[in-house]
């Protein structure tokens, strides 16, 4: 299973590699590099009694904070250490797509013990970052399961600066295990499951001839930058700061909530782009791979945990401890009353999109178990296939494209569009416009439409981006005319 589709195909790609190639964006001569990531195995000390062994950048999880600057030219130099090709993808850039780092898209390979040169100009400014981009299928210690992710900053021309200090904080889960799934909680988001779409995902379940569920992928540790709860420095704040965390979901499946009793999270930016409407919540919730930046005023001292809602996981490690100076004690954790994630409560009110060229429609669906086990996931009836590169649309240079997604799974789908930004015009049902993001939540059962401009040339990869989705089926291409 695990060398099905694009891993069997990445494998056999590799031969003609030479152990050092270089990639750029418009000049492919060799030069100093400023900075390098080296890809091994290597040891994440999450507590004393909790040591994994997993594939990190430069021996450490998370990976290194690489801070660019929007529009001067960076060059980075990839060594990969393994006995395996890796990709690195720099997730959420408007890069071509042989810098990307998909192969879909035809990045190519950092061939095993062999180095690859990459150069870009960093854009758009914001909280971006970089991880592996390599199937994983069934083995647990590949792809976005082991620890190869570390954030980036791309510092903007002009710095708003209206907080005192920056945090990061990645969310990730370790000693992944599989189980057969049961049904995904759905009541993060606000919307309303709509009945046609639980009829479709219906049908679907009669079709695959089976009442058991497909692999799912669970978890026994959980951390904050690579430190289980009440392990590791806590992060030391005075009263009356404001501090902006900028909060990475770095999960290969999971949804992850986050929250700090007695205090609320200003959110100004998602995904690393400023919204129109920066809004006071009491919690936040993050897709895989989404990004949060939100602005805490410190104006309730004492020792506290900031952690995710579910117990279970928070109490196994997912959360650190926030400390007021001059203040010590048992750190406090008390559940804030739940609300339901709104990305229209960021948009701009009263205003409406543009209106698209051309709307295209995508229904997802799920065949339980039909894989060995696993589910098949598909896109207008068809699940990917790197053989046929299907299923693919057709976009045209400069044309405004609304993407109207049908969700007719009880899953619930973080969807990322590779090297362009996209805004969300419709959420369940309801209007919105100005919100940018590069990865959005679809509810299940839901519907969700977003636009982007077809402005960056080349092959270009949509996909959800939970690991197990991605892998079986849920995948496509935008090619240009």
């Amino acid at each position: 299973m695990s060398l099905s589709r694009r891993s069997f195909l990445q494998l056999a790609g590799v031969a003609g590699l030479r152990p050092r190639t270089r990639w750029a964006a418009d000049q492919p001569s060799q030069a100093k590099a400023d900075f390098t990531l080296h890809i091994g195995t290597g040891l994440v000390e999450l507590a004393p009694e909790h040591i994994v062994s997993t594939t990190l950048y430069n021996g450490q999880f998370p990976g290194p904070l690489l801070r660019l600057r929007e529009g001067q030219r960076v060059v980075v130099d990839i060594q990969n250490d393994t006995d395996t090709p890796e990709l690195v993808h720099w997730h959420g850039q408007w890069l071509p797509s042989n810098v990307d780092g998909a192969s879909e898209e035809g990045s190519p390979f950092v061939p095993a013990h062999g180095m690859q040169q990459v150069s870009f100009v960093p854009r758009p400014s914001g909280f971006r970052f970089y991880h592996t981009h390599v199937v994983a299928g069934a083995d647990l210690n590949r792809g976005t399961y082991t620890g190869q992710v570390g954030p980036v900053y791309v510092e903007p021309k002009h710095d708003p600066g209206a907080f005192d200090r920056e945090v990061f904080l990645v969310l990730k889960e370790f000693a992944p295990t599989f189980s057969r799934g049961g049904d995904m909680a759905m009541d993060m988001l606000v919307g309303i499951p709509e009945k046609a779409l639980k009829q479709i995902g219906t049908a679907a379940d009669e079709q695959a001839r089976t009442k058991t569920k497909g692999f799912e992928v669970g978890y026994e540790l959980f951390s904050v930058n690579g430190q289980m709860l009440g392990h590791g420095e806590p992060v030391r704040v005075k009263q009356g700061e404001r501090v902006l965390f900028h909060v990475l979901n770095a999960s290969a499946t999971e949804i992850r909530s986050l929250a700090l009793p007695g205090h609320t999270f200003k959110v100004v930016a998602l995904d690393g782009n400023p919204v129109p409407n920066p809004a006071h919540v009491p919690l936040l919730w993050l897709g895989t791979a989404e990004r949060v930046s939100a602005i805490v005023e410190m104006k309730n001292p004492g020792v506290w945990v900031m952690g995710d809602l579910a117990d279970d996981d928070r109490q196994h490690g997912m959360g650190i401890v926030v400390e007021y100076a001059n203040r010590v004690g048992t750190p406090r954790w008390s559940k804030p009353k739940v609300s339901r994630w709104d990305y229209t409560l960021f948009g701009s009110h009263g205003e409406r999109a543009s209106v698209p060229d051309e709307t295209i429609e995508m229904t997802i669906v799920k065949r339980n178990a039909v894989l060995s086990g696993f589910n098949q996931w598909t896109i207008n009836g068809q699940a990917f296939s790197m053989e046929s590169m299907a299923p693919t649309f057709r976009v045209h240079l400069g044309r405004r494209y609304r993407l109207k997604f049908r969700n007719a799974s009880d899953d619930v789908h973080p969807l990322h569009l590779h090297r362009h930004s996209f805004e969300l015009t419709r959420v369940s049902g309801r209007p919105t416009a100005g919100v940018m993001k590069d990865v959005v939540m679809l509810g299940g059962f839901q519907e969700l439409e977003v636009d982007f401009v077809a402005d960056n040339p080349g092959p270009t990869l949509f996909h959800c981006h939970q690991q197990l989705h991605m892998d079986f089926g849920f995948m496509a291409l935008f090619n240009y005319a």
